[in-house]
């Protein structure tokens, strides 16, 4: 099966790179594109289909957090997903996250417009915004769910003594 190339999705302090599930076979190519993207974190939101070792061995943390396929994702990997981009990138501005599902197409490229929708971009310009470079990205489900998203202002700290929001 022909496959995109992983791209990468930058706005403001964050960088993305959306990729679909390598195998064994091809885990040496992924491993050089995350080298060369700066990733020190990939999310895995689909069935295993690598073993991590040599990644874990080059200090890249591979966290598994499955949703099916096609579908949003649930409220709970919302929440670990939202936790870790607010940590990654406030710890280290402008590094870069990867995250993958089985074709890159749906799961991860939801996640990613999760994340730039929290820091304010408007649904529909976050599924443009990715689509100009995962042409194919997200289905009808998962494009309703982007509709009906509202951020959670986790990203959004009242400064008082300044009366403004800081990001």
């Amino acid at each position: 099966m022909n496959r995109p190339a992983p791209v990468e999705i930058a706005y403001k302090n964050m960088r993305f790179l959306i990729a679909h599930s390598p195998t064994n076979a091809s885990l040496n190519k992924f491993l050089q594109e995350l080298k060369k993207n700066g990733v020190t974190t990939i999310v895995r939101v689909c069935e295993a289909t690598y073993n991590t070792a040599i990644l874990e061995k080059e200090g890249i943390q591979v966290l598994d957090w499955p949703f099916n396929d096609g579908a949003p994702p649930p409220s709970h990997i919302v929440d670990k997903w939202l936790k870790l981009i607010r940590k990654k990138f406030r710890q280290d501005p402008g590094s870069c996250i990867a995250v993958h599902c089985v074709a890159g197409l749906g799961r991860a490229p939801v996640l990613v417009a999760v994340a730039l929708i929290e820091h304010g971009m408007k649904y529909e310009d976050a599924v443009q915004f990715i689509r100009q470079k995962r042409r194919g990205a997200f289905n009808r489900k998962q494009l309703l769910y982007l509709e009906k998203y509202r951020p959670t202002l986790l990203f959004r700290l009242r400064n008082s003594r300044y009366n403004c929001f800081i990001q």
